[in-house]
């Protein structure tokens, strides 16, 4: 992630779950012209799908197992947030809900929330 994307407020990345992550990643590689990398994720492989021409990782295709077995199958925005608990408290105290989470990603945290009109969202904190 570029250090824009880290920036709070800002969108740190892009991510799709689905059942069937590998059936995915060649309808995204017809229509958008996206390669796929392999993430081992111990026992099944998850996608960075990658922009053409440079290579540039720009999203994740994701099966609906693991850390992510409960999640819809949307593409999910996570926004860099400064510090993930007061964001999900401030979630609950305005009318929302917190759907998943906070779990880490690797030296991160992540959560999903939904707002008053149910709406999804992801929160990042680096």
């Amino acid at each position: 992630m570029s250090d824009d994307a880290m920036a709070p407020g800002s969108i740190a990345w892009h991510d799709l779950t689905v059942p069937d992550a590998a059936a995915l990643r060649g309808f995204y590689g017809a229509v958008v012209g996206w390669t796929a990398t392999e993430v081992d994720m111990g026992g099944y492989a998850d996608f960075c799908m990658n922009r053409p021409g440079d290579g540039t990782t720009v999203a994740g295709v994701c099966h609906a197992r693991g850390p992510n077995a409960d999640l819809p199958p949307v593409w999910m925005i996570y926004v860099t947030v400064p510090d993930l608990d007061a964001s999900l408290a401030a979630c609950v105290a305005r009318g929302g809900s917190v759907v998943k989470g906070p779990f880490e990603v690797g030296e991160a945290r992540a959560a999903v929330i939904r707002d008053p009109a149910g709406a999804l969202l992801g929160l990042y904190q680096a």
